[in-house]
């Protein structure tokens, strides 16, 4: 059974800066791309960044760029999504998951990611 547990959630300025992590277990973590996305109150859940199952492909939300950066230990079976020049629209949950298909690039769908971890809250207050 595939489980990814987030942490590093909490209540921030506008401007300040927070590093979220997915530990992964019950699955070849290096053989799978990992996915992050988010789900404010009242919205759909969104796509923030996604990386390869290597680490040399990356892709971001334009609403990320240039201020979230995704990168993975696959030693540590972790995938991070550090935060920088937080916004108060950046709040919601945020969600890392696995792709359902090894050695597959990056995707925006979330119809490609199979399991899901149980999100950990991002405040950011102006």
């Amino acid at each position: 059974q595939v489980q990814l547990v987030e942490s590093g959630g909490g209540l921030v300025q506008a401007g300040d800066s927070l590093r979220l992590s997915c530990a992964a277990s019950g699955r070849t973590f290096t053989n799978y791309a990992m996915g992050w996305f988010r789900q404010a109150p009242g919205k759909e859940r969104e796509f923030v960044a996604a990386i390869s199952w290597s680490g040399g492909g990356t892709d971001y939300a334009d609403s990320v760029k240039g201020r979230f950066t995704i990168s993975r230990d696959n030693a540590k079976k972790t995938v991070y999504l550090q935060m920088n020049s937080l916004k108060p629209e950046d709040t919601a949950v945020y969600y890392c998951a696995i792709r359902r298909l090894s050695y597959s690039p990056p995707s925006r769908r979330g119809s490609e990611y199979d399991y899901w971890g149980q999100g950990t809250q991002v405040t950011v207050s102006s």
